[in-house]
């Protein structure tokens, strides 16, 4: 009775954590889109599972049986950690990634493509304004002379980061990309050129940048920056990541 009290309560507990996540948003810095409905599915599930094992158990239809094998860990243990969890991810609340995390998983400005050493010619029909940070960052991943690009108007968001080998009046404009979920995601990230003091744009706040594409050269190598000619203040998306 003790052991099916424990099991009913852990299985309840994560869907109750999962079905919360999904009203909360909290889903949103966790993982894919894509897997937004089975994790709400799987919550819902989780949570009926739990309140029919519950009135069975209260009418006593839950036959007690005996352990018929040995095990390594205490009687209990792996219901009693997963209930735990589950406790813990009811108290605690997932947050954002910041620059720290950026920084330890690479960006700096070493992170954005160097040129060739020779111009190309280079068309696209996707309009420039139109591109995500991570569209200008998988762009210049193709094709990476920026030379290719001077000029082109720019309408991008992320958040502020200032790496220590920044040069003054820039930023790096970042976004994390996520492919399954919030340990796989890394950081991609675009610098821009700005006029005016960097308190007024605080490392981990969320701008709207909006400029164009110029060539500077960082540490010997020319790349492209965008220089900016609107710097908006905004709150972070509901989903921080890009696909």
């Amino acid at each position: 009775m003790r052991k099916s009290l424990l099991d009913i309560t852990a299985i309840t507990t994560w869907g109750i954590l999962l079905l919360k996540y999904a009203i909360d948003g909290t889903l949103y810095i966790l993982i894919h889109p894509s897997y937004y409905l089975l994790v709400t599915v799987t919550g819902g599930c989780l949570l009926a599972i739990g309140l029919f094992q519950s009135w069975r158990l209260y009418r006593g239809t839950i036959a007690s049986s005996a352990e018929l094998h040995s095990t390594l860990l205490p009687q209990g243990f792996t219901t009693m950690l997963l209930l735990g969890t589950a406790i813990a991810g009811l108290i605690i609340t997932p947050k954002l990634f910041t620059s720290h995390a950026a920084i330890q998983r690479g960006v700096s400005t070493e992170s954005v493509t160097v040129t060739r050493s020779k111009t190309q010619a280079f068309r696209t029909n996707v309009r420039s304004d139109s591109k995500t940070l991570v569209d200008w960052v998988r762009t210049l991943n193709n094709y990476p002379e920026p030379d290719a690009y001077l000029g082109q108007k720019a309408n991008i968001n992320g958040f502020v980061l200032y790496p220590k080998d920044l040069p003054a009046n820039h930023l790096m404009l970042s976004r994390f990309v996520i492919t399954c979920c919030a340990a796989d995601a890394y950081p991609v990230s675009i610098p821009v050129k700005f006029t005016g003091n960097l308190q007024s744009y605080p490392q981990d706040s969320w701008l709207q940048v909006k400029g164009k594409a110029i060539v500077e050269t960082f540490a010997g190598s020319r790349r492209l920056v965008i220089e900016a000619t609107e710097l908006k203040p905004i709150s972070a998306p509901k989903n921080p990541y890009q696909e």
